[in-house]
């Protein structure tokens, strides 16, 4: 962090004047304008950029105002997630997802997890297929309209519920300011579920998660390195989602029940 950014956090630190936290603003803009592109690049046309920046906007001033420059993490590790949030947020307010299309994710995830826990291993298209009473292209056609419609993002996805309450995944990890993770998985089981859900994807589905999320390439550059379509990669996306989403439900469910 260069000195002159240094300064600017101590001084709002000690002040919390607000003149200091809009330079703050300023210097990481950028940021807000990166988060959203990424998150609007799998949105329908008609949602404006300038609204997700908008949406992005409060997801960092609310950082800034938490962010505890002591701590041993960058601001930019912390920022991230939560100017994504707030966009994703703000998406989810508008209630602008087709009903019939949540319901297809969830009957989805649904049959994704009772084949793992009958099968003890990922089930392949077919399997899945089968379990909904549908053809394979009936199953790619709701894949393409869960991913056409649906904010898909892992600190969306990557939230499991317990007795009602619901922890995500970022605030458990790197928050300690945050909710009460006990309501769900402690900090141990979480990290354990999540590394365990990974290992566990097809490999194709496992390396689209990586190149998107961790090396930060688009669904075009990543079906490019893969040599399949945009939308066959969206399709893999999707897939590894509904397969996380429903092995960390399942965890969070066998955590409860011990308790």
């Amino acid at each position: 962090m260069p000195e002159d950014v240094q300064a600017l956090w101590r001084e709002f630190r000690r002040t919390g004047d607000p003149k200091v936290r809009d330079r703050l603003i300023l210097t990481y803009a950028p940021l807000v304008k990166f988060v959203a592109g990424r998150v609007g690049s799998g949105l329908p046309s008609h949602v404006d950029d300038e609204d997700l920046m908008s949406y992005g906007l409060l997801g960092l001033i609310r950082a800034i105002e938490r962010f505890d420059p002591g701590r041993d993490v960058k601001f930019e590790t912390y920022a991230i997630p939560r100017v994504r949030g707030a966009i994703i947020d703000e998406l989810r307010s508008m209630d602008w997802v087709p009903r019939s299309v949540r319901g297809r994710a969830r009957e989805i995830a649904r049959a994704i997890a009772d084949l793992e826990a009958k099968l003890g291993r990922a089930p392949t298209d077919e399997e899945i297929a089968a379990k909904l009473g549908v053809s394979q292209g009936e199953l790619e056609d709701s894949l393409d309209d869960i991913s056409r419609a649906s904010v898909v993002a892992l600190d969306e996805l990557w939230t499991i519920s317990s007795g009602g309450d619901q922890v995500a995944l970022i605030d458990t990890i790197e928050d300690t300011q945050g909710p009460n993770p006990q309501s769900a998985l402690d900090e141990a089981e979480l990290k354990e579920a999540i590394g365990e859900a990974l290992a566990r994807l097809p490999e194709r589905e496992k390396l689209v998660v990586t190149l998107y999320y961790y090396e930060e390439l688009t669904l075009r550059e990543i079906g490019e390195v893969l040599g399949v379509t945009e939308s066959r990669v969206s399709q893999l996306h999707t897939k590894a989602i509904l397969r996380l989403k429903a092995r960390l439900g399942a965890a969070a469910h066998a955590f409860s029940a011990r308790e």
